[in-house]
């Protein structure tokens, strides 16, 4: 059931974004409304938290299952099916719970 759902939220790019959107805006939310955060300095922190994940995610489920052919000029050691829009999708609710964690521990540690 979850990875039918995550391939019908990530069946194209316009459908991956406005899921990545709409995930993205409850942690915006919380906050600024529950932690006194400008928005724009939620969606800074929350750009540098899922940029930094998206490197962790990069390299989970790149696999080459055989079936795609080796592209001239491309890179042998770079996966044939990188599965980017899932990755977006999985590197944002990720940085969702990173992000309200940092965002929570901003008053213990006096900022």
């Amino acid at each position: 059931m979850p990875d039918r759902l995550i391939a019908t939220a990530t069946a194209s790019i316009p459908r991956t974004l406005a899921v990545c959107v709409a995930a993205m805006l409850p942690a915006l939310l919380v906050a600024t409304r529950g932690f006194g955060l400008t928005w724009f300095g939620a969606a800074a922190l929350y750009f540098v938290v899922w940029w930094t994940l998206l490197f962790a995610v990069l390299p989970f489920r790149a696999r080459d299952d055989g079936t795609q052919p080796f592209v001239p000029g491309q890179d042998p050691g770079a996966p044939p099916l990188p599965q980017m829009r899932r990755k977006a999708l999985w590197t944002t609710l990720v940085s969702d719970v990173v992000f309200v964690g940092a965002v929570a521990a901003f008053p213990l540690a006096g900022l």
